[in-house]
């Protein structure tokens, strides 16, 4: 019986370390605040002057794509720094704003949910709910079209907005729904 188990052990260790986990080095972008710096970057997508700004930063994934790509856009980001007087230790808007953002692929297409419930703008960073959100919607398209440019199909988005209730109801205005990667028609 000893032997048995020991076999069964034996069996199952090798069986799962030959499973094999791919990992992939990406760009993710993310909706920054540039609070406690002296910067305001101009949104050429949004049009404002704003202490905030959407960046790319690489990561290692693993997962099902792109649901985790659109998953790590609200990855904690404290900004490396070279000053000790910047103390910033959280700048992605969507961890300090409390929206939580989720992907999930169905056969209609890639369904972004961006849940607005828990939205609080922090005392000490200079942007409005609309701005948060908009800055987040240029973070998922830039995401995706990185992702999507190498696949042969194109890929339709749609984004939903859970939890715009009462004074939040005015931004449910920003679901969506857009294709990225079309195909270019011959001529």
């Amino acid at each position: 019986m000893k032997r048995f188990f020991q076999t069964l052990f034996c069996s199952l260790l090798l069986a799962g370390s030959g499973m094999a986990t791919t990992i992939t080095v990406v760009p993710v972008y993310e909706p920054l605040s540039l609070h406690g710096t002296d910067g305001d970057d101009v949104i050429s997508d949004v049009g404002e002057a704003l202490q905030a700004s959407v960046m790319a930063r690489p990561m290692a994934l693993t997962g099902a794509f792109p649901e985790v790509l659109v998953d790590s856009i609200k990855t904690p980001h404290q900004v490396p720094t070279n000053n000790p007087n910047y103390k910033v230790t959280e700048a992605n808007l969507l961890v300090l704003c409390k929206v939580d953002i989720n992907g999930r692929m169905s056969q209609d297409g890639l369904t972004v949910t961006l849940d607005i419930t828990n939205l609080e703008i922090p005392a000490d960073v200079d942007v409005t709910s609309r701005q948060v959100l908009r800055l987040a919607l240029i973070a998922v398209r830039k995401t995706l079209e990185e992702y999507q440019r190498p696949q042969t199909q194109p890929l339709v988005v749609t984004i939903a907005i859970e939890g715009a209730t009462e004074g939040k109801a005015p931004l449910a205005d920003l679901a969506s729904k857009f294709t990225i990667g079309e195909p270019v028609p011959a001529n």
